[in-house]
């Protein structure tokens, strides 16, 4: 048995009316008066955005290690781009502080609870 093509049955709509940018110019040109320099053309840097150290914190006065160890968190946290770090990237700023393990953990997190 032979089999005819079928004639596809396909309409093509547009429901854009006009074509948007084909309209006259909205904008109107005005004449400045301004004077001043150029701010485009100095040099643009990153504005700091964190403290050094979160005020919300500051209920109680830190050792120095304590402000070492934060400062040293906030500074990896800048260079990394990484606002919240994985715990072993917490253990490698603290190593890299120059802490290392030498005497068997105690309990004293455990007492706490």
């Amino acid at each position: 048995m032979a089999q005819t093509a079928k004639p596809q049955k396909t309409a093509i709509v547009d429901r854009r009316g006009n074509d948007r940018r084909a309209r006259a110019e909205r904008r109107v040109e005005v004449e400045s008066n301004f004077s001043g320099d150029d701010r485009r053309a100095e040099d643009r840097r990153k504005v700091e955005r964190r403290r050094m150290i979160d005020p919300t914190t500051c209920e109680r006065d830190y050792s120095e290690d304590e402000v070492e160890f934060m400062k040293a968190m906030d500074d990896y946290k800048r260079r990394s781009g990484r606002q919240f770090p994985t715990w072993s990237e917490v253990l490698e700023v603290i190593r890299d502080l120059g802490y290392r393990k030498v005497a068997i953990p105690t309990q004293s997190y455990s007492e706490a609870s």
